[in-house]
């Protein structure tokens, strides 16, 4: 009797935190399809500046070997739909030990290029480390950040700067990533489907309903006075994007996101290159957690607190669920434990199920051509493979942080030659 009670409370937990979460990425759904339709019918985002009117911005890359893709970033730079003498672009070495310092600096001849080297002693610190480094040869009071491996869309700049110009109150505007490799693997096609979800869904829908989202790490203007404001990035986050997003809010500042901005950064293609790169994001959310966790409940507005505590929270809430999911399926379906509590519970699964495919596959006809028949099949498998992976990864980086305190690393995600990426 006292073990079908335990089974009873784990199941009722495990639905509870499923239909909670799927409950509330319903409503945060509906508002960013709301969200995309106003963005893609013009009654929502920037009105795009005159040329004239464009401020200076510079443009911080941060690089650490990456000779294979450098050129190809600096060159859609170059060709950003903006005005070229109000644009700097100021690549950060940051210790390379390949070519990437050869290969930048054949656009040194380029007056709106520059190749800053970090110093040896402070070079190979990470992300943080590096933009601090460089942002101290920045002119302009405007900073926008890219990966080393983008190549953004000849629109991309302007729709960025001209809502942070018109809107005093917003620190920092984004705009949307997408996976250049997506079809390169099955890894990478499903990283294409959870970003654009994620985004369509979480980030716009956050915006929408709360005036809330945070920094994607690339693709995204900031003002200066801003970062000085708040000392800089965090040298000891191994997502600094996600930990400044927390400061800006704490500041009393709004981040925005702007879909009309678009960016193509390469995704990973091999399972082990994936496992690294979101065992280090695991690790930073590990990080900004325990530091903000107890000011957040404080926070004010409230539902700004608590949505970022919840962000926060979501990879551990998502890794309970689906254990206690996982567990209780095989435990049941082997017929080694049964419910006492009566009720239509396959049908309950079925409906959360059928719920989490077709927020994906709405999510994907946000962007041209991504609903497609493969695309919506891997949406329906994607709670079976991708979203198990989940699994081992948190419970990798819940080990690495908080049972044997293993020293925080940057580790450089994995790029691949981008002539042979598609």
């Amino acid at each position: 009797m006292r073990a079908n009670l335990v089974v009873d409370i784990f199941f009722l937990l495990s639905v509870t935190i499923i239909w909670f979460m799927v409950g509330y990425q319903i409503i945060l759904f509906l508002f960013g399809h709301l969200y995309y339709r106003r963005t893609r019918e013009g009654t929502e985002g920037p009105a795009p500046l005159a040329d004239a009117d464009c401020p200076g911005v510079s443009i911080l890359i941060p690089c650490r070997n990456e000779e294979r893709v450098i050129a190809y970033t600096i060159r859609a730079l170059l060709a950003l739909d903006y005005p070229k003498s109000q644009i700097e672009i100021v690549i950060i070495n940051d210790g390379s030990t390949d070519r990437t310092a050869e290969v930048a600096n054949e656009f040194n001849s380029i007056a709106r290029v520059r190749v800053v080297n970090v110093p040896p002693e402070k070079a190979a610190r990470g992300k943080s480390s590096a933009l601090n480094y460089g942002i101290k040869f920045a002119s302009h009071s405007i900073i926008a950040i890219y990966d080393a491996d983008n190549v953004p869309e000849p629109g991309a700049l302007r729709p960025l700067v001209s809502q942070l110009i018109a809107h005093p109150k917003l620190a920092a505007v984004i705009g949307m990533y997408r996976a250049w490799n997506r079809h390169r693997a099955l890894v990478t096609r499903f990283i294409n489907i959870e970003g654009i979800a994620f985004q369509w869904i979480l980030q716009a829908g956050r915006w929408m309903l709360l005036h809330i989202t945070t920094l994607p790490g690339t693709n995204y203007v900031i003002r200066r006075e801003v970062i000085e404001e708040l000392g800089g990035w965090d040298e000891e986050a191994l997502t600094e994007d996600s930990e400044l997003s927390i400061r800006i809010y704490q500041a009393g500042y709004e981040i925005q996101f702007i879909p009309n901005s678009v960016t193509w950064e390469q995704e990973p293609e091999r399972l082990r290159h994936w496992f690294r790169q979101r065992r280090r994001w695991v690790r930073g959310s590990n990080y900004v957690f325990r530091k903000f966790a107890g000011s957040l409940l404080k926070a004010r507005p409230r539902r700004i607190g608590f949505e970022l505590l919840y962000s926060l929270s979501l990879y551990y809430i998502f890794f309970v669920a689906i254990v206690i999911s996982d567990v209780l399926l095989i435990l049941l379906g082997t017929g080694v434990v049964h419910l006492s509590i009566a009720g239509p519970y396959g049908l309950i699964w079925i409906v959360a199920f059928t719920t989490f495919v077709l927020q994906l596959v709405i999510a994907l006809g946000c962007e041209q051509g991504e609903d497609s028949p493969k695309n919506i099949l891997l949406a329906c498998l994607m709670y079976f493979t991708y979203a198990q992976l989940w699994i081992p990864l948190v419970a990798a980086a819940v080990y690495d942080d908080f049972i044997v305190g293993r020293e925080h690393k940057w580790d450089k995600t994995k790029r691949y030659e981008m002539s042979k990426v598609k």
